[in-house]
């Protein structure tokens, strides 16, 4: 049985579910290419959602290739529309996000990065998520490797459940 919504998160509700696609990346120092994602938001009624994000490299013909990133994390909601996340990584990083979301649209900005001593440089991070139509598009842009902020990944995914 699934707990009720926490009234705080209503804002974030569409996001709630399993989406999957596409996307593209690059960086100045990271030959352009094609990825597959899938990301799932989850809640327990608390005023948080669980999130999780997998990536894979895409070939020419659209199959799953090597793995790339995992993220997992807790987007926190308050009232008047305002969004913190928290964000682990698997290669060493840890962020904290503040943002607001405004309709079906989420604006994202690091407040706060740490890395282990072995993390590769990352010093922030900008997130957009919104729905175009249906699905569940996003861009993400970085600040890594003594690049300034830019953009890194967009994609744009399909609710699967």
């Amino acid at each position: 049985m699934e707990p009720e919504l926490h009234p705080d998160l209503e804002p974030l509700k569409f996001l709630l579910g399993d989406w999957e696609g596409a996307g593209v990346g690059g960086y100045p120092n990271i030959e352009s290419f094609r990825f597959g994602q899938e990301i799932s938001f989850r809640h327990i009624g608390k005023p948080y959602l669980t999130y999780t994000s997998r990536t894979w490299r895409l070939d020419d013909e659209g199959n799953l290739g090597a793995p790339l990133a995992q993220e997992s994390g807790y987007w926190r909601a308050h009232s008047g529309g305002r969004i913190e996340l928290v964000l682990a990584h698997p290669t060493g990083i840890a962020e904290i996000y503040i943002g607001e979301v405004i309709g079906t649209r989420v604006e994202l900005r690091t407040d706060v990065v740490a890395r282990t001593e072995t993390a590769k440089e990352y010093t922030a991070g900008h997130r957009l998520y919104g729905l175009i139509g249906e699905d569940l598009g996003y861009a993400y842009d970085m600040a890594a490797e003594g690049q300034s902020l830019q953009s890194h990944l967009s994609a744009q995914l399909k609710r699967v459940a």
